[in-house]
């Protein structure tokens, strides 16, 4: 990857990192139907200046419901139902896992020995950083929250079947497509009343939550991500996410006071060398390629 698109990769991992602290502010105003309709709602409304883009509306749907609606609708239920925040962005971000298992599975993607290693590393302390979390939460929260990863990867490779259009008008109606559904469901959950009470009397705090991961969070962050599966295998893209948890974590922390030992904190390093470990080895493979030429 160039160095321009390494840095995107690193900001988009910021940018999710904190949102799973603005998702759970958000939960104390807003039920977790009506927190995603929010969030997509802000994050469709560039489709009042941008035209569909030029995609089936089966394709979009398909993309809709995967990679924004399945995902996002089943990680705000388990943080509404308990699943502490260091622990969900660490599951959510297991999608890096089953996205690479589906490229291999479906398009033979297979990753090389070095960036195999990479991720080895980086599996390995998201498993510390999750054996140090509380166990204060159900089965079904656990369950529910599994969606989440399942739905991100299938989105990251549904993306391919809209190649060659603009990124940001996608993005922008697959917001938009997410966003209906969740209102009516909303409006049959919540009741119009409730909701409508909801909204009208949002704080400040609930109202820079919502920009935030509506505008900020889906509508840049995913754009910017899409860009980036557009244009490099899911071998070299998904593994960046494997930070989120690492800035989560951290983010929860400060606004939660939330605490982690020694094993964290080196599940953490260790997730940052794996991360290290990929970008070393595309560099070396970079340098011989430029070498070689000289020689011969």
């Amino acid at each position: 990857m160039k160095p321009a698109d390494v840095c995107i990769a690193v900001l988009v991992a910021v940018i999710w990192g904190l949102a799973f602290v603005a998702s759970r502010i958000a939960l104390n105003e807003f039920s977790p139907e009506l927190m995603t309709a929010l969030r997509f709602s802000i994050a469709a409304l560039p489709c009042l200046f941008v035209a569909r883009p030029k995609v089936s509306w089966t394709v979009l749907i398909s993309i809709s419901f995967t990679l924004f609606l399945g995902q996002f609708l089943s990680q705000a239920f388990a943080i509404a139902y308990g699943v502490p925040v260091g622990l969900s962005s660490v599951i959510v971000q297991s999608q890096a896992l089953f996205t690479i298992a589906f490229a291999a599975l479906l398009f033979r993607e297979r990753p090389s020995a070095w960036p195999t290693v990479g991720i080895a590393v980086a599996t390995a302390g998201l498993l510390m950083i999750c054996g140090t979390v509380g166990y204060d939460f159900s089965v079904s929260a656990f369950a529910i929250l599994m969606i989440s990863p399942l739905s991100f990867a299938a989105g990251n490779l549904l993306l391919r079947r809209a190649p060659d259009v603009p990124m940001f008008d996608l993005f922008a109606w697959l917001c938009l497509v997410a966003a209906v559904p969740l209102f009516a469901l909303t409006l049959i959950t919540n009741g119009p009343q409730p909701t409508w009470h909801a909204l009208t009397h949002m704080s400040l705090t609930g109202l820079l939550c919502m920009i935030g991961l509506g505008g900020v969070s889906t509508s840049i962050a995913y754009w910017l991500w899409g860009r980036l599966l557009r244009d490099y295998p899911a071998a070299q893209v998904v593994p960046f996410a494997l930070l989120v948890p690492f800035v989560g974590s951290a983010a929860s922390s400060v606004v939660f006071g939330e605490t982690f030992g020694p094993l964290r904190l080196t599940g953490m390093i260790t997730v940052v060398g794996g991360i290290a470990i990929m970008l070393l080895s595309k560099r070396t493979k970079a340098s011989e390629k430029q070498v070689l030429p000289k020689i011969a």
